[in-house]
């Protein structure tokens, strides 16, 4: 009897917890975040050769963009992003990004956003990118991705690269 009166009220107990706990992690979709970052390419391989940043000059983008979550597995994002190249001293905007895509939870902090590119440039291609939160607060969030860019047009031959780029979403 005293089993039964204790496994009783140790059940009253967690209930109203479990609840609460169950109600806090329930999002309402959908739901929309902003996010800015820092991109360094790291490395471009096309039929020319292999283009390193840090090699004769440095190339930095400055990603934001606004993430539409439909539900908690997958969404849409468009992002913006300005590219700045210094090369012997001089630094200039080289290049504009419209980077739209989709989003998808991969869970564990881990999203997939395939994205379409459109540059200034004159290029275009796609953009696998693997995206990791690393903090999480009640305001904002930490995060690091790993950018996969595929470039075509502009009269050059198609290249591949590599990227890191770390940011913030509110």
């Amino acid at each position: 009897m005293k089993v039964l009166k204790s496994i009783t009220i140790l059940a009253s107990l967690l209930i109203p917890f479990s609840g609460e706990a169950q109600s806090i992690l329930q999002q309402n979709y959908p739901k929309v975040a902003g996010y800015v970052g820092i991109l360094h390419p790291i490395a471009t391989f096309s039929s020319t050769g292999t283009d390193t940043n840090f090699d004769g000059h440095y190339v930095v983008g400055m990603p934001t963009g606004i993430n539409i979550w439909k539900s908690a597995r997958i969404g849409f994002s468009a992002e913006f992003v300005p590219t700045i190249r210094v090369e012997n001293g001089i630094g200039k905007m080289s290049n504009f990004l419209f980077h739209p895509g989709v989003l998808v939870a991969l869970g564990n902090g881990f999203t997939f956003a395939g994205r379409a590119a459109f540059e200034t440039s004159g290029r275009f291609g796609l953009t696998p990118v693997i995206n990791k939160t690393v903090i999480r607060n009640k305001s904002c969030s930490y995060f690091v991705a790993l950018p996969f860019p595929l470039r075509f047009g502009n009269d050059r031959p198609s290249s591949f690269g590599i990227g890191f780029q770390f940011g913030i979403a509110f």
